[in-house]
């Protein structure tokens, strides 16, 4: 994932912004987030990213 996707999603919930914690990332300048989670900055509710991609269902449609 990279990191100027953040100025386009939002949280399917509440439609708030999201807030980016990375647990792993590509090597290099512009190394895409590869692990990490993306926090609501309203409900709080979580989305993990996972291989480089964003799960922005909500919470009873995962898995």
């Amino acid at each position: 994932m990279k990191e100027s996707l953040l100025d386009i999603v939002c949280c399917p919930l509440d439609k708030h912004d999201l807030e980016l914690e990375v647990t792993e990332r590509e090597e290099g300048e512009d190394g895409e987030i590869v692990a990490g989670t993306l926090t609501c900055t309203d409900c709080g509710e979580t989305y993990p990213i996972e291989d480089g991609i964003p799960n922005l269902l909500p919470p009873d449609m995962r898995e």
